[in-house]
């Protein structure tokens, strides 16, 4: 996990919920802003990556965003926000195996047509005969 939260710039705003009078007072909600692009620890092709898996969360202007305001604490919010924006950036740059097609085997071939075989003797046998 590449550890970017130096690239990361934090702005603080009035955090809603409880916390009492501190809540009308104190900037307890923080928000993390970071520049995928202008990134030095990601290779251009990772920076690709990022931006198309993360297109709904960055913005116009190529910055990705992400708010707390869990925690009555300012420093709290800004560790929340760094972890979150460190871990899905992460998942962001997992690339799937590619899935190889199989064929079934002969023997479950020949399993399933026997099987055919026995359902339809078993629906002949139910015909009514004179």
């Amino acid at each position: 996990m590449k550890d970017f939260s130096t690239e990361i710039s934090y702005k603080t705003s009035r955090s809603s919920g409880a916390g009492g009078q501190n809540v009308n007072k104190v900037e307890t909600a923080v928000t993390g802003i970071w520049n995928v692009m202008e990134s030095q620890f990601f290779s251009f092709d990772e920076k690709l990556r990022i931006s198309e898996k993360l297109k709904n969360r960055i913005n116009s202007e190529g910055l990705l965003q992400m708010t707390s305001s869990e925690s009555r604490t300012q420093l709290q919010n800004k560790k929340i926000v760094t972890e979150k924006m460190l871990v899905l950036v992460e998942k962001s740059l997992f690339v799937p195996k590619k899935r190889l097609a199989t064929k079934p085997s002969k023997g479950q071939i020949q399993k399933r047509i026997d099987n055919k075989k026995k359902l339809s003797e078993k629906k002949e046998n139910r015909k009514f005969r004179f």
